[in-house]
C-alpha cells in the first residue's frame, strides 16, 4: 500500500459514494439547481458530513462562488464579517472594535457583493459545517441574509451540516422562521452490511492494495456491529485491527483483531453512535 487506508480526515480521494452519500449530494445538487435558499443536511458524528461538504464544492462549476465555515460558532456581527471574507467583500481594516462595521453595515455590504455576482451571471453558495452550534443570534442573522434576492431569484444559497442537535435548535420559535425556509434536507446514518464491505474495499485498493480480501467476513461482521456502519468508526477500528493483524506478523485481519480493537476504542464500547 502507498498510503494509509483508513485515516479519519475527510480525505475526498477515499471518497466513496454509498447509497445514503450519493442521495444527499444529489439532494443538495437538485435544491441548488432549483434556487432554494436554505437546505440542510443532517446525521450522527463520524457519518461523513463534512467529507459530503467537500464533495459538493468540488462538483459545483465555473458559475458559482463558494463560501465554506467549518466553526460557525460566532455571534452575528462575526459570521457576517467571515463570510464578507469567504466572499471576498473588502471591509475597512480597523483595530479600534468601536469602529468596526456592525451587522447593520454588513448586511448591506454582503448585499452589494451578492448583486454583483448576480449581475456577472454568478450563483453564491456558502456551506456551514458543524451548524448545530450556531447561536441563534447568528442563525438569525443568516436569515436576513437569506431574504436578498431579485425579482427571480435568490441571490444566496445556504446549506447546513450538522448534527442531530441542529433539528433542536431549529424547533425553538425564535427561528421557526428559517425551519420553514428549509426546502430539502436528508439525514444520513450509517452503511448496511453489504456496503460496510465495500466501503473498506474501495479505501485499500484506493490505498494502492491489490490483494485477495484482507478482512474476513467474521471481521466484516464485527465491524459493522462494533461501528454502527459510522464511517468514522469504521475507520478506527479498522487501522487499530490492521495493526494487531500485522503485530502478528500477518496480514489478513480476522474477527479478533477487530474485537481487540472494539475493547480499546471507547466510543465503539460505549455505543456513542447510536441515536
Amino acid at each position: 500500500m502507498t498510503a494509509m487506508p483508513f485515516g479519519i480526515t475527510p480525505d475526498t480521494d477515499f471518497s466513496y459514494s454509498h447509497r445514503q452519500h450519493q442521495e444527499a449530494l444529489n439532494t443538495l445538487l437538485l435544491a441548488l439547481e432549483g434556487g432554494e435558499g436554505f437546505v440542510k443536511i443532517t446525521g450522527e458524528v463520524g457519518t461523513g458530513k463534512t467529507l459530503l461538504c467537500r464533495r459538493l464544492l468540488q462538483m459545483l462549476g465555473e458559475g458559482w462562488v463558494t463560501a465554506y465555515l467549518p466553526n460557525p460558532n460566532l455571534d452575528a456581527t462575526m459570521l457576517l464579517q467571515a463570510l464578507a471574507e469567504e466572499l471576498g467583500v473588502a471591509l475597512p481594516v480597523t483595530s479600534d472594535p468601536a469602529t468596526r462595521p456592525d451587522a447593520f453595515h454588513l448586511l448591506r455590504e454582503l448585499n452589494q457583493a451578492l448583486l454583483a455576482y448576480a449581475r456577472n451571471g454568478q450563483r453564491i453558495v456558502v456551506c456551514i459545517d458543524e451548524a448545530q452550534v450556531l447561536p441563534l443570534e447568528a442563525l438569525e442573522a443568516l436569515r436576513l441574509l437569506s431574504n436578498l434576492e431579485t425579482e427571480k431569484s435568490k441571490l444566496l444559497h445556504i446549506v447546513l451540516f450538522g448534527q442531530p442537535e441542529l433539528d433542536e435548535k431549529l424547533r425553538r420559535p425564535e427561528v421557526r422562521q428559517i425551519l420553514q425556509r428549509i426546502a430539502f434536507h436528508y439525514r444520513l446514518r450509517g452503511l448496511g452490511r453489504e456496503e460496510v464491505g465495500n466501503y473498506v474495499a474501495h479505501r485499500l485498493r484506493v490505498a494502492g492494495y491489490r490483494g485477495e480480501a484482507m478482512f474476513s467476513s467474521g471481521a466484516l461482521r464485527v465491524l459493522l456491529r462494533a461501528s454502527g456502519g459510522m464511517p468514522r468508526l469504521i475507520n478506527i477500528l479498522a487501522h487499530k485491527a490492521l495493526l494487531a493483524s500485522f503485530g502478528e506478523g500477518k496480514t489478513d485481519v480476522k474477527a479478533r483483531h477487530v474485537r481487540l480493537a472494539w475493547r480499546d476504542t471507547e466510543s465503539a464500547r460505549r455505543g456513542l453512535w447510536l441515536w
